[in-house]
């Protein structure tokens, strides 16, 4: 059994005690047959600062191709920096940053975008900084075997090419070896992706200032973490110059987004989000247990280092029903107990005014992450007072809840590039706050 693996297996056995996780040694671990290097493995004491960089590297880029005078798109190190989880607890993430080849035409100093990636999965080998250098990552072994795709390669490289510098978060446990990834966790993925500004700016020679603007790009997961980032930046980063958002098919509301996943292509979504609540809430570990059953604490430890390929491989169409002694739903249990609505209730996304103008797509037939909630986020953000540029995609429905979720990602996409780079500009953006109870 892997290094990697034994963690999981630990932590959801009860084991150990969750986000005080001692680190590591500094040595290579493994995930499903894949190597993670030993830059994953955080030290054992962190710097005080939100953002502060703990240690870079260069990071060779899968995809690339020689240009007059440098590398396109651009350069890239890797980076691990210093974040707080929502305890309030020191913790290391880690992510890469993308120096452009392509000059910034607009006004101002060249602009930092961070992007938040999509679902990724939950292994150590699914993070997006690893797919840069990797493309694909692929681990084949006796029992276990993995494939992850870095997706998001081609949002950084759209950014890129205009001239925009990127740094990506991996997010909260997603690369680093010392603990379980709090997937959808809102005030983790929030901070991560503003201590990933921070952590681009204190870097040595690149071309962005202190006096960059910052926007914020995310689709899924992503768009949940930059839809949270915007709303705690005002409190928790309020030296991050954020300027605009880009959150595309927020999971903004985890009961609703829950219910809508289970028995779909990406069931393991909902495992990954189980495994997250304990990882952030260890005191829910014993009342889950009190429903799992054995079956079902093997297959949360088997999804617990699965990349999104593995899980729909292993469990597409499959019901947490079948986790559960009687038989009972997540979404089931999660009605039945208290604590759990209340853990579900503090992750919901749209309470707070957001900082800067935020562009909110969704699709209108997405079944998977929700269209309505989404939109709801988008309508209480306006009752907030907040700048929202409300944009529905219409797209057919399909059979496929799945692809209803992935289609406006691939057909939006540049038009949030572009959105997003124009604001980064100094072009003005008009909230269309006012026509959103006539759209769907």
């Amino acid at each position: 059994m892997s290094l990697r693996t034994r963690i999981s297996a630990m932590l959801i056995a009860g084991m150990i005690a969750g986000p005080g996780v001692a680190a590591l040694p500094a040595e290579a671990a493994t995930s499903r047959g894949v190597t993670i290097p030993a830059f994953y493995t955080p030290p054992d004491t962190l710097p005080a600062a939100d953002g502060a960089l703990i240690r870079t590297e260069p990071l060779p880029l899968a995809l690339s191709l020689p240009g007059i005078n440098s590398s396109l798109p651009g350069r890239a190190t890797r980076l691990m920096y210093k974040s707080t989880d929502a305890s309030g607890e020191p913790v290391a993430v880690t992510g890469a940053y993308l120096e452009p080849a392509a000059s910034w035409r607009g006004a101002g100093p060249r602009p930092l975008v961070v992007l938040a990636p999509g679902t990724m999965g939950q292994g150590d080998q699914c993070s997006t900084s690893l797919a840069l250098q990797k493309g694909l990552v692929l681990g084949i072994g006796t029992e276990e075997s993995t494939v992850s795709v870095g997706y998001e390669i081609l949002a950084m490289y759209r950014l890129l090419a205009k001239g925009v510098a990127v740094v990506q978060t991996d997010y909260v446990g997603l690369g680093t070896t010392d603990r379980l990834h709090t997937y959808v966790n809102r005030v983790d993925q929030a901070h991560a992706v503003l201590d990933a500004a921070r952590a681009a700016k204190a870097l040595p020679n690149t071309s962005i200032t202190a006096k960059s603007l910052v926007g914020l790009y995310g689709y899924s997961q992503g768009g949940g973490a930059v839809a949270a980032a915007a709303e705690l930046q005002a409190g928790y980063a309020p030296d991050v110059t954020l300027k605009a958002t880009y959150s595309g098919a927020p999971p903004a509301n985890l009961a609703d987004v829950t219910a809508a996943i289970d028995g779909s292509e990406l069931l393991g979504a909902l495992g990954w989000s189980v495994n997250g609540f304990v990882q952030s809430e260890p005191e829910l570990r014993s009342l889950l247990d009190g429903y799992l059953s054995d079956v079902g604490r093997a297959i949360l430890k088997d999804m617990s280092t699965m990349c999104v390929g593995d899980a729909i491989f292993a469990y597409a169409g499959k019901r947490s029903t079948a986790w559960t002694t009687g038989g009972e739903s997540v979404s089931e249990i999660v009605a039945a107990e208290p604590r759990l609505r209340d853990y579900l209730a503090d992750q919901r996304i749209g309470t707070r005014k957001p900082t800067g103008v935020v562009r909110v797509a969704t699709g209108v037939n997405d079944n998977l992450v929700p269209h309505r909630q989404a939109r709801t986020m988008a309508a209480d953000w306006c009752r907030r007072g907040g700048n929202v540029v409300y944009d529905p995609i219409m797209l057919p429905k399909g059979s496929s809840a799945l692809l209803n979720h992935f289609g406006p990602l691939l057909t939006d996409q540049d038009t949030a590039v572009d959105w997003l780079s124009a604001r980064l500009a100094g072009l003005p953006s008009v909230s269309n706050c006012v026509t959103m109870p006539i759209q769907p």
